[in-house]
């Protein structure tokens, strides 16, 4: 029996990347959607420096860090996050972000048109 050989990834690997591309208007960040019939599964990688302006939206969000660090502010409220941390933004509550290092994150949106394909 062969042993298969693990790799450390940096960056998202072709099996994300192949999937469609999201339109993101923060600058420093790319997107990939793995669309559901009613929510989306989002795939983010942003540059180091990347801030994402405050928002919000009428649907719950859920998202873990997948590698490097980042500052949330979820209705006013900073937390410091990195690999293998959890968040959950509720409906409607403002949010924004600071990305320190080179970050990757997999969100979940309860609502099934949060990003667009380019």
């Amino acid at each position: 029996m062969s042993k298969a050989k693990v790799q450390k990834v940096s960056g998202y690997p072709d099996v994300i990347t192949h999937l469609p591309e999201a339109k993101v208007s923060c600058e420093g960040g790319k997107a990939w959607i793995l669309q559901a019939e009613s929510s989306q599964l989002v795939f983010f990688q942003f540059e180091k420096g990347t801030d994402m302006p405050a928002h919000s939206h009428t649907y719950a969000q859920w998202g873990m860090v997948i590698d490097g660090e980042m500052e949330l502010n979820i209705d006013g409220k900073l937390r410091h996050y990195k690999k293998g941390d959890e968040y959950l933004i509720p409906a409607g509550i403002p949010h924004s972000a600071k990305f320190f290092d080179a970050t990757r994150v997999m969100d979940y949106f309860s609502e099934k048109s949060r990003y667009r394909p380019m």
